[in-house]
């Protein structure tokens, strides 16, 4: 009874851990949409506009988690829960982007491929959000990796 109750306070500290890392990229995400949704409306073409987006933020994101995450314990699994966390609310603005464009007829890139919100939500959200954790998690990973390697190397040169 005890063991369970102490896999419980743990997985609840690891979740507010995760949503703790993931508070800030989410504030920061939303307002790339609507910057890169203005870029658009404004003229800009596309190969500038491309390095602002949702996927480059969690790929940058996962990689600083990887650092800073690589002596902590269940790294992987915090890394792994803050994209979880971050990506599907991330992704709303796409879909009320997507909303927006097809009310007003506005003509972004925005504004293709669904017929109704609820397919742009669903999309965007779901399949959107593995978009990014699928990636994020792939180079976070790479990147815990990497730091634990380092810090074994390190470790050796010193003995």
């Amino acid at each position: 009874m005890i063991k369970k109750e102490k896999e419980i306070t743990t997985q609840k500290t690891l979740f507010q851990q995760a949503l703790n890392f993931a508070k800030t990229p989410i504030i920061i995400a939303l307002f790339v949409t609507p910057i890169r949704y203005s870029l658009e409306l404004l003229g800009l073409p596309e190969n500038v506009i491309f390095i602002i987006g949702l996927l480059w933020l969690t790929i940058g994101f996962s990689i600083y988690w990887g650092i800073i995450l690589h002596n902590k314990r269940k790294s992987i699994l915090l890394l792994l829960l803050s994209l979880i966390i971050y990506s599907p609310i991330s992704r709303f603005p796409v879909a009320l982007a997507w909303w927006i464009d097809t009310k007003w007829e506005l003509g972004t890139h925005y504004g293709l491929y669904f017929n109704n919100f609820g397919e742009a939500l669903l999309n965007h959200v779901v399949y959107g959000s593995l978009i990014q954790i699928i990636p994020g998690f792939l180079l976070g990973a790479i990147t815990l990796a990497g730091m634990r390697n380092r810090k074994v190397l390190t470790m050796k040169k010193k003995l």
